[in-house]
């Protein structure tokens, strides 16, 4: 069962371990510590789409929640090590999905709307693997209109299939697999597939810089 420490999911930290146990204060069951863990991460560490980085280092949990600003893949790595500080088996899952909620730069940047390698976290709890993806902190959510992500602890929770007006969101398109630790050189291979302009960019620049809690406020 996934509970191992790995490069990434670096859950014997002090700081994954401090992180965790802070967050599941008061919790009564494994249900409710699974619960309390996916809304830290969720709202404790912002999404911020434009923090891809070469540099393997910044992918380790204890990075990110360092950080505190992170896209989808590095949060569901900070979950999942956050789980397993608590004695949650968890690993990692990818899928592509299409995703509006999203802003008019980062479409152009990306040339599709199509999320590719959307990451999140497997937790394995009362017995049975659930999902659950905490990449959309509730403050950004606000700013476009749609309910922030919940989870249970029961069902899965991987996407916002509609915005808070009934229109069609976000929808599943192809799952990349589950793993117990983070293929790196696979999400870059296919990010390079995927967006050529986006990543001649970064690989041009060392980075791709942008305020995307702003940006999503101006189209929001």
């Amino acid at each position: 069962m996934s509970l191992q420490s790995t490069y990434f999911i670096d859950h014997e930290h002090p700081a994954v371990v401090a992180f965790a146990r802070d967050a599941v204060k008061g919790a009564a069951n494994e249900r409710e510590r699974a619960v309390k863990l996916f809304r830290a991460v969720r709202d404790g560490v912002r999404y911020d789409p434009y923090t891809l980085d070469a540099d393997r280092a910044k992918y380790k949990a204890s990075a990110v929640l360092e950080a505190g600003r992170a896209f989808c893949v590095p949060k569901a790595i900070l979950l999942a090590a956050a789980a397993r500080a608590e004695g949650i088996a968890s690993r990692l899952g990818f899928c592509d999905v299409t995703n509006h909620l999203s802003t008019p730069r980062l479409v152009e940047l990306l040339g599709s709307t199509v999320f590719a390698f959307h990451g999140f976290t497997e937790l394995f709890i009362e017995g049975r693997w659930v999902k659950a993806t905490c990449a959309f902190n509730a403050s950004l959510c606000e700013k476009f209109g749609v309910p922030p992500l919940d989870f249970d602890g029961v069902h899965d929770a991987v996407l916002q299939p509609y915005n808070s007006s009934g229109s069609r969101f976000m929808e599943y398109l192809l799952d990349r697999g589950s793993h117990d630790d983070f293929p790196l050189d696979e999400m870059l291979r296919v990010f390079r597939e995927q967006y050529p302009r986006l990543m001649a960019l970064w690989e041009r620049t060392g980075s791709v810089s942008g305020d995307f809690e702003g940006e999503a406020k101006r189209s929001g």
